[in-house]
């Protein structure tokens, strides 16, 4: 299963973590993991490359973290976007994807 767990502090996201596989098929034929992969990547080098805010990442297989240091509207539009995205598809897939919301 796939889990992402956002980071909130107050009303504001603050980050992302997302680890673990979907299994729906095998290793790069899986569209469920595509899904989630590309919403992660997409809205980590949007809030990096694009709005240029900083940020502590981390990747590895199956696993993708991103805290940004600072916030703004954009940013926040963005992760919202996001959780809103993958909460959408975890009602579609909800065996293979978990959407968590963690106070920090």
């Amino acid at each position: 299963m796939i889990r992402i767990n956002f980071f909130r502090s107050g009303e504001a996201l603050t980050g992302f973590e997302c680890k673990g596989h979907s299994m729906s098929a095998e290793r790069g034929s899986d569209i469920i993991c595509a899904f989630v992969s590309s919403a992660c990547y997409m809205t980590a080098n949007t809030i990096t490359e694009i709005i240029g805010l900083e940020a502590d990442t981390a990747v590895d297989d199956g696993y993708m973290r991103v805290e940004i240091t600072g916030s703004n509207d954009s940013a926040q539009d963005i992760l919202n976007g996001m959780k809103l995205h993958l909460t959408e598809l975890e009602k579609d897939y909800p065996s293979n994807i978990k959407v968590i919301i963690t106070e920090v």
